[in-house]
């Protein structure tokens, strides 16, 4: 994947649901879809679903039509503030307010506190005479996604992760205070081997491992050529669909080693994080998209894939009633995440 912006959704969830095999062309294919159904989200919603440690600048409120101790955001909606500064003078956290105060983050206004002196000045001109330093988004809700199998250095592409079924290529993780966007999932040693005889038959599920607990519910893992989904983990054994992602089934010899894939390559110091070493075992999180907008993701990605298979022509109806064939459930899924996510215009003081 070779995206520098966050995406809604993961390479994985479009394959899983297209039921897609893995081939580099496929992959290619699904990873400009999700891209452009993402930046066709943010237009469409109005917002970003990510976080970004950033610099704002703003003119003086009256060029909003605002009152002056008010401060529209608007499409820069912050979670949390570092800083803020109006004509080069500093206004402390104790005199400004974020709101909606009840239901943020996001918050879209910072307002002067009216029972303070400060106040927003305009300095030498009216025009970026506010700076605001934060946290830009929607939320930092998170999910744990396992820790690092192997010491990272700052300048290291190459993450080397305990769990692999938590994180997809695509996703944004966090190491400490360090952002990273995921681009790529390989292949990695788990250090595990076949506990047993596996022969070459679909009914043949149970995998006998050393160390169950070393694998996840949800991972892919590779003996030999033939790589399997895990579905469940009893013990020592695993239960896994054989055949999976297009591969071939075949036999098994025990002490084959088996293979996850668990390295990733990222983007390192993303939405204005720096890049940092970090040790074994660290915690690694995953930022998580709401999931209604996930789902959008992965409709758009879809219906575009399909529309590009079919050369754009896919239609229904004949005539002057043959119109696109997108299918009603996106357009219903398109106005719930409207209605859900979507930033409405805001009335302005006059």
């Amino acid at each position: 994947m070779t995206i520098s912006t966050p995406v809604y959704c993961t390479r994985e969830d479009v394959k899983n649901a297209l039921d897609v095999k893995l081939t580099a062309r496929s992959d290619a294919q699904i990873d400009r879809a999700i891209e452009s159904a993402s930046r066709t989200i943010e237009g469409f919603l109005h917002r970003k679903f990510y976080p970004e440690l950033a610099t704002r600048y703003f003119a003086w409120p009256n060029g909003q039509y605002a009152r002056p101790w008010r401060l529209w955001l608007d499409a820069d909606e912050v979670i949390s503030v570092t800083s803020v500064t109006s004509g080069g003078v500093t206004v402390s956290p104790s005199d400004y307010f974020l709101e909606p105060a009840n239901s943020g983050p996001p918050y879209n206004r910072l307002e002067i506190d009216l029972d303070s002196a400060a106040s927003f000045a305009a300095g030498s001109t009216h025009q970026r005479s506010i700076a605001i330093t934060g946290l830009f988004g929607f939320h930092v809700e998170t999910q744990a996604a396992g820790t690092l199998e192997a010491g990272l250095n700052a300048s290291g592409v190459t993450v080397n992760v305990s769990d692999s079924a938590s994180v997809g290529v695509g996703d944004l993780i966090m190491v400490g205070d360090e952002r990273m966007l995921v681009t790529d999932k390989t292949m990695l040693d788990t250090g595990q081997n076949l506990g047993g005889d596996l022969s070459a038959q679909a009914a043949s599920v149970a995998v006998p491992v050393f160390t169950g607990s070393a694998f996840m519910v949800g991972e892919t893992i590779l003996i030999g050529s033939e790589r399997m989904l895990v579905v469940d983990i009893a013990g020592n054994n695993l239960t896994v669909k054989r055949a999976w992602d297009g591969s071939v089934l075949a036999a098994h010899s025990s002490g084959a080693d088996i293979y996850a894939p668990r390295t990733l390559t990222v983007r390192r110091g993303a939405l204005g994080t720096t890049a940092v070493s970090h040790s074994t075992s660290d915690t690694i999180s995953r930022h998580v998209v709401p999931a209604l907008v996930r789902s959008l993701c992965v409709a758009e990605a879809i219906n575009m894939l399909l529309q590009e298979g079919s050369g754009y022509a896919r239609v229904v109806g004949s005539g002057e009633a043959q119109r696109e064939a997108a299918g009603r459930a996106l357009r219903d899924i398109r106005e719930q995440a409207y209605t859900a996510f979507g930033r409405k215009a805001r009335s302005r003081a006059v």
